[in-house]
């Protein structure tokens, strides 16, 4: 699916006119402070129930203002023949964030959902600015958000198993920190927490794997030389040869003394080497910029398989890209058929984009003091 139709309320700077997007690629261009970020980090929150520039929502509601609102309107995309009416949208997504209660509502089709997932299954949105570069060279934290999106699309049941053992951590934590360590108790949460962990591996692994086997077939077809002799392995976060139960009782002392759980899929990661070597110390910052690309297409790749359209978000690729790989990726998003929305501060060249003169139905906007004039 797509996102077709789109207003904001008190959201940045952004006007709150009603605006309608291409299932395609949707061009954005603008000065620095214009809006055209601000558009993306709106439609994030309706794919990922956040912002992913800032964690605070105070951040982003408009100065003087208490109540956010962000809504959607998605319809089949390219895999349909409509062209977004309102009477032929699939579904109406929204979000409201009331900063003064802390509250937020959610709403799909007009009924109120309880959790962020029931939002985002809808709209799978993918974002590649400038901080997501820190998949490679930040820590494992970042690699596993990467991996957790894609199995979140892929496997229904994650959501609500990765929640509940997040809740099992917490509690194990906690009395991991209690000043005298009730052993009987622990045995509870380590039983638990085993448990779910296994769950939460075998869902990851076996996303893994797919993704894994896009990337490879992927880097099989593209001129990237450099990526032979890369590897990627996922590690579940403790010596699977062993009982995770049994680890757990192993390492109380350790765990005890630093206050958290030390083993599980709270450790995971997906590790890239080159020659053996781990990437971040062996890749030019370009090459980096280049594998994320390669990663965020291949992740892509696997819900395209399965018939889910990914709505990307490009923001300021000129500044991070050079012509022949911003080319690339426009290309390979094309041929995903793929929601594209590509935001610069220069009018965008098409004929660069698509060199080949084979440019999908686009729609070109101006945004200016955060209100999008389409050309």
């Amino acid at each position: 699916m797509a996102l077709v139709k789109f207003q904001t309320e008190n959201f940045r700077n952004l006007s709150s006119a009603p605006v309608s997007f291409s299932p395609s690629f949707n061009l954005l261009y603008g000065e620095n402070g214009s809006g055209k970020t601000s558009v993306l980090e709106a439609i994030g929150y309706l794919g990922l129930g956040r912002s992913f520039r800032v964690n605070r929502h105070q951040a982003v509601v408009s100065h003087g203002q208490q109540r956010l609102t962000v809504f959607g309107g998605l319809d089949h995309g390219l895999e349909g023949n409509n062209q977004g009416n309102d009477s032929e949208l699939v579904h109406r997504l929204g979000i409201a964030r009331d900063v003064g209660q802390k509250e937020t509502v959610l709403r799909v089709d007009g009924e109120a959902v309880r959790s962020l997932s029931g939002l985002a299954k809808h709209l799978p949105v993918s974002v590649i600015d400038p901080g997501v570069f820190d998949v490679v060279a930040g820590g494992p934290g970042k690699r596993r958000q990467f991996l957790d999106w894609l199995v979140f699309h892929v496997e229904p049941s994650f959501g609500s198993v990765w929640q509940q053992c997040q809740r099992v951590t917490s509690q194990r934590n906690q009395t991991l920190r209690n000043g005298r360590l009730d052993e009987a108790l622990m045995r509870v949460w380590d039983h638990q927490y085993a448990t779910l962990s296994e769950r939460i591996t075998e869902a990851r692994s076996g996303t893994f794997d797919r993704f894994k086997a896009a990337f490879e077939k992927l880097v099989g077809e593209v001129e990237v030389p450099w990526t032979e002799g890369l590897k990627l392995e996922y590690y579940p976060g403790w010596d699977v040869t062993r009982p995770l139960v049994e680890l757990l009782a192993d390492h109380r002392e350790q765990e005890r003394k630093v206050g958290h759980t030390l083993y599980g899929p709270n450790r995971a990661d997906i590790r890239l080497k080159f020659q053996g070597r781990p990437v971040a110390e062996t890749f030019s910052r370009g090459q980096q910029k280049t594998l994320v690309i390669l990663m965020k297409i291949a992740q892509g790749m696997v819900l395209s398989d399965m018939g889910k359209q990914v709505t990307f978000l490009l923001d300021d690729i000129n500044a991070e890209l050079d012509e022949g790989h911003r080319a690339m990726l426009a290309s390979r998003l094309q041929a995903l058929r793929s929601q594209v929305f590509i935001t610069s501060i220069e009018r965008p060249l098409v004929e660069q984009l698509w060199p080949d003169g084979k440019a999908p139905d686009y729609r070109l906007f101006h945004v200016e003091h955060g209100k999008l004039t389409e050309e």
